[in-house]
């Protein structure tokens, strides 16, 4: 009998990732921080209507300083560390917990380069590995013009950014380290090849993830901004950068309402909901091939469906015939829930994958080496099994998600009374509706029972 036992411990079987941290989630009076919330957006908004004077939003210098290291060498550097981890990729490990390719690229640049945008302003300006040589590229070869991509504004970015959320969402192995390999070293030649035609300025429009950092980064309380070879460091209120936003053209705007859908659908696929949904048992989830096709399909769906609630919202609130100019400058509003909500669904990534990415730094080639001095054992996630440790992530998710939501309807505020002079009851009472039922949507993807 002991022996069955043991065999049957060692048979392969699914592994839920979420298990311990959801089974006590569930012990958490989850329904009362969602209905607080409602109540938190509501009442902010009529705070607002009746306020004579909104939040001024103004940045103020801090101080400027040189520049720490020059942004060519920089940009050098980064494509260096690039092809580093390609190789690495390709020739390393193929452990997606012990390569360092998957573990820089889902949790450091993904997770962690998010957050700290979100507080210390667009870090990634500085390390984008495509402009220095593309502009070399341009001065070897005498290239001066371009090929007509700016006139696409944004829609290269926006297949870009579809392209990446199937690849991590849905795709089968986007962790697997060759594979990985394979798909960003290609990536990157398509984009280098690009700028190189185009010229390197087009990134800032073209290129999902410039873009991405660029918007997210928006939200910071501080940020820099270059002055030749010295940077000027501002403050401000979360959000100030975001008023000074010219109007989202219509590729801009479809790529925001992207990143909004992509990440709730991340978070939704997970669910035991849409699992019975497509008819499978989430108690016994075969694994992603059995939903490949479903999502691969419901995917874009569900971008549609985002970008026509919210753009519904913003009409519904407006006169007759002043959509078309108000859309753009309205959807400014949105920023802070995508980086907000990405944030804190990616928390608990970020507080268990980054220990495996501190450990991989430690042994970069596993051959036992301990450069930080850290031991075999080091990763831990007993944080994960007690209440104590599972309330104060889940606290932390939800001032996150709560937080990007009031600065949303604020800033909204903002932007409506830039337009029309003034804020009324009718014009934000759409608004306010979609932001208390988004509010409560992130809330219950990040309290539901999932597996992943």
């Amino acid at each position: 009998m002991r022996g069955l036992a043991v065999l049957l411990a060692l048979l392969p079987a699914p592994v839920f990732a979420h298990a311990s941290e959801r089974m006590v989630i569930l012990t958490l009076p989850t329904g009362w921080y969602m209905a607080g919330a409602a109540v938190a957006v509501v009442l902010t908004a009529l705070a607002g209507l009746d306020a004579r004077r909104l939040p001024r939003f103004a940045a103020h210098q801090l101080f400027e300083r040189p520049r720490l290291v020059p942004r060519a060498l920089a940009g050098w550097l980064a494509t260096a560390g690039f092809w580093g981890l390609v190789a690495v990729g390709l020739f390393g490990t193929r452990d997606p917990l012990e390569n360092l390719l998957p573990l820089m690229l889902w949790t450091v640049l993904w997770v962690g380069l998010t957050l700290a945008s979100v507080l210390f302003g667009n870090l990634w300006r500085d390390i984008e590995p495509w402009s220095a040589p593309a502009r070399a590229l341009r001065r070897l070869f005498g290239i001066s013009g371009s090929i007509g991509l700016s006139r696409l504004g944004h829609w290269p970015a926006v297949a870009g950014y579809l392209g990446f959320a199937w690849f991590e969402i849905i795709s089968l192995a986007p962790a697997d380290p060759a594979v990985l390999a394979r798909v960003a070293a290609g990536y990157y030649l398509v984009i280098l090849l690009l700028a190189v035609a185009e010229g390197e300025d087009w990134l800032d429009r073209g290129e999902f993830l410039t873009v991405y950092f660029g918007f997210v980064a928006k939200i910071a309380p501080f940020w820099a901004e270059p002055a030749g070879d010295r940077l000027r460091v501002f403050a401000g209120l979360p959000g100030a950068q975001v008023l000074r936003l010219a109007p989202l053209s219509a590729s801009a705007v479809a790529f925001v309402t992207l990143v909004l859908a992509s990440v709730s659908f991340d978070g939704l696929t997970e669910t035991f909901w849409w699992l019975v949904r497509l008819g499978i048992n989430p108690l016994e989830f075969p694994g992603r091939s059995a939903v490949l096709v479903a999502n691969s399909i419901a995917l874009p769906l569900f971008w549609l469906l985002s970008a026509a609630l919210i753009l519904g919202a913003i009409r519904a609130g407006l006169p007759a015939g002043r959509f078309r100019d108000a859309a753009g400058p309205m959807m400014l509003a949105f920023l802070p829930i995508a980086a907000g909500y990405h944030v804190a669904h990616y928390l608990i990534a970020l507080l268990t994958n980054g220990q495996y990415a501190i450990a991989a730094l430690n042994d970069p080639f596993a051959r036992g080496w301990q450069l930080l001095g850290l031991s075999e054992h080091w990763v831990s996630f007993g944080f994960l099994a007690t209440r104590a440790g599972v309330r104060m992530i889940w606290i932390a998710q939800f001032a996150t998600i709560l937080g990007a939501h009031l600065l949303a309807v604020i800033i909204g505020m903002k932007l409506s009374e830039r337009i029309a002079g003034g804020h009324s009851f009718r014009a934000h009472l759409p608004m306010t509706a979609l932001m208390v039922g988004y509010t409560v949507f992130g809330l219950w993807l990040l309290s539901a029972p999932a597996v992943g």
